[in-house]
């Protein structure tokens, strides 16, 4: 598994995409623990959901955006570093849809956080 690592390494991009999803992911942390005294008690967090009580989450939901993509990035990343002897193409791939979701996520958050507070 070491020398599979080793191999997305050398590719320069999937190792600029992997680099940018983590700083994503530490700045969405970041700005979670910096407004996270503003944020109210209950929030609302699954838009998807009819209206109502069932939408709101307490304050720590807002941590499981941030969760599924860290989840999403692992296993994006053991799934590139499988394939990507005999496709660098899909093991790219993978390693730009970590960074598309933790851009979205990102985005997510910073909007939900602004419309809350």
């Amino acid at each position: 598994m070491k020398k599979r690592i080793e191999n997305l390494q050398k590719d320069r991009l999937i190792s600029r995409f992997i680099i940018a999803t983590f700083v994503l992911m530490f700045l969405t942390l970041s700005y979670i623990f910096f407004k996270y005294r503003e944020i109210p008690s209950l929030i609302p967090l699954f838009n998807q959901l009819p209206w109502g009580e069932r939408r709101l989450s307490e304050s720590w939901g807002i941590f499981l955006p941030l969760l599924a993509v860290f989840i999403i990035f692992l296993v994006n990343i053991l799934l590139s570093a499988i394939s990507y002897n005999k496709t660098p193409l899909v093991s790219r791939m993978f390693a730009v849809t970590s960074f598309v979701v933790s851009f979205l996520a990102f985005l997510f958050i910073v909007r939900t956080i602004q419309l809350i507070s």
